[in-house]
């Protein structure tokens, strides 16, 4: 194929994840991009087997930038629109996950200034409805490498539920962890585990911020679990669950839930953004959304910026608490999910990276 470049992340963040899962698929098929690590950061740290012959390669791509880019080939970057006006070639296809449902006149000029491919049907249709008409869905995959069924027994005769994603207004965090607490607090039948960190925030603002969606209160059974610097660890932790908790009123994707759904994890889902893509009542209990509310937090999402303008999707409390009584009554008929299984073989990033070669040709 023609030549071409990527600019990644490649580090142990959501976004470095899927850089690493696209880059073993360019590897595994023999191709040589030059690659621009995003800030010259190359982190590898939570992967916890890479072989010397795929560090090679990745070296070697690095060090093939400086001898043959060329502006004139194709770019394929993922990133946030923040940050990819800039670009290290005439021809930049970006890959971005945009939560909200508005786009700033920012974020559009940025959007018309590339070739774009978004993670869901629910983001294109955002940047569809102002105008914007160089974009096509780009789904994600199921990590394999990182992620498999395991069968150990960790928490035996509770049913776990597990909640992940960075603490923040957006995730819908506070909601869902007092509403479980009024149906599940103290009951030493249900676990609540909360995988769920804030590197953005100091120490002292998280134990805060947790104290107050605890009300001060403590549960023995709502565990907050900290930072899981190897993705072996993590994947324990995503099997360590019965039902997964995805309710975030805005996303991209949703990896830590997408990845339990598809080991075999019951599911309690908001039916809305990029969960769309993947979570259906087949895999999955939906909760219907019941409105909306601003995502200004004062904190990461500011009124009146340049980026990350718009609304989050609400959910009712009771809703959610028959979904995840429905769900418990499922993890008791049939302890593995076997529609969430078949995500293994539906997502796959075998798919994603042929459709990326295929937008690189076009382009």
């Amino acid at each position: 194929m023609r030549d071409f470049s990527l600019n990644l992340p490649v580090n142990s963040v959501s976004f470095g994840q899927v850089s690493v899962a696209l880059l073993r698929e360019f590897y595994a098929r023999g191709l040589q991009p030059c690659l621009f690590p995003i800030s010259d950061q190359f982190d590898l740290a939570c992967q916890d087997d890479i072989t010397e012959d795929f560090k090679n390669w990745l070296t070697s791509c690095v060090n093939k930038r400086w001898e043959h880019h060329s502006r004139s080939n194709p770019i394929f970057k993922l990133w946030h629109l923040n940050g990819s006006l800039e670009s290290f070639s005439e021809k930049q296809i970006l890959y971005t996950f945009h939560e909200l449902d508005e786009l700033t006149n920012t974020e559009k000029n940025i959007a018309k200034n590339n070739r774009l491919l978004v993670s869901s049907d629910f983001t294109k249709s955002v940047f569809e409805s102002s105008s914007i008409e160089n974009v096509d869905t780009l789904p994600l995959g199921f990590d394999s490498h990182n992620f498999r069924v395991k069968k150990q027994g960790y928490l035996k005769g509770r049913i776990v539920f597990n909640l992940s994603g960075k603490l923040e207004r957006r995730k819908n965090h506070k909601e869902v962890i007092q509403s479980w607490i009024k149906k599940y607090g103290n009951n030493k039948e249900y676990v609540l585990q909360c995988a769920i960190s804030n590197p953005f925030l100091k120490s002292e603002d998280f134990s805060r911020a947790i104290n107050e969606i605890l009300e001060g209160k403590s549960y023995f059974n709502v565990n907050f679990l900290g930072t899981m610097q190897k993705n072996s660890l993590y994947n324990d932790y995503l099997n360590s669950c019965n039902i997964v908790l995805g309710m975030s009123g805005g996303e991209g994707w949703g990896l830590p839930e997408f990845q339990s759904v598809a080991l075999g994890k019951h599911a309690v889902m908001l039916n809305a953004s990029g969960y769309r893509e993947w979570a259906n009542k087949e895999n999955s209990v939906l909760v219907q959304p019941n409105g909306k509310k601003d995502s200004y937090d004062g904190v990461f999402f500011h009124k009146g910026g340049l980026f990350n303008q718009g609304s989050l999707f609400t959910f009712d409390e009771d809703e959610f608490i028959d979904a995840c009584e429905k769900a418990v009554d499922n993890f008791k008929s049939n302890e593995v999910n076997e529609n969430g299984l078949k995500l293994q073989e539906d997502f796959t990033y075998k798919k994603t990276v042929d459709k990326i070669i295929k937008v690189i040709e076009e382009v």
